[in-house]
């Protein structure tokens, strides 16, 4: 059965239910642990109650038609400056803000659906509006084939470990 549900706008008063959904997505992908998930969630929830009257994150939640109209799902985009430059080609020039898409995350009994492809094409479509350029995001595993076919590309992006973390740091040479 195919579920019926529509995607509207969050709210500043959505912003547990954006936490509670991005603990779950870094459960899902097993990059949290049962001790770090409270801190998590109230870290989160305490950021994005801010962020959301801010407009420094513009989220959207999929919530089923029939009542009580449950959430399913949700996606959102933290607004970032973008220092001009050129697309990866050379080729255009890139003047404005960019997007970091986060917590794309869908409930398991809904996935499949399309869910998070309405999600993301409703975010594609809003973005060239408010001035954003360019649109980034880190992919898990699970939705590489699903931004991949929405046309993100692969890039040359790398991660520096958090800091305080055991990591052998910068070396001289």
């Amino acid at each position: 059965m195919t579920t019926s549900f529509d995607i509207r706008l969050a709210t500043p008063a959505d912003f547990r239910l954006l936490a509670t959904q991005r603990v779950a997505m870094f459960r899902d992908m097993g990059r949290t642990t049962p001790e770090l998930e409270q801190p998590l969630l109230e870290s989160c929830a305490d950021h994005l109650a801010k962020a959301l009257v801010s407009g420094e994150y513009v989220g959207w939640v999929a919530q089923l038609t029939a009542p009580p109209h449950t959430v399913i799902g949700g996606a959102g985009v933290q607004f970032r400056p973008l220092l001009p430059r050129t697309d990866p080609t050379g080729q255009i020039l890139l003047v404005g803000r960019e997007g970091l898409v986060l917590n794309v995350y869908v409930e398991q009994a809904h996935r499949g659906q399309g869910v998070a492809r309405r999600l993301m094409e409703t975010l594609i479509r809003w973005a060239p509006g408010v001035g954003i350029v360019r649109l980034v995001l880190h992919a898990s595993a699970d939705g590489l084939h699903l931004y991949e076919s929405l046309g993100f590309l692969d890039s040359n992006e790398m991660l520096f470990p958090p800091f305080g973390a055991a990591s052998s740091g910068p070396t001289s040479g």
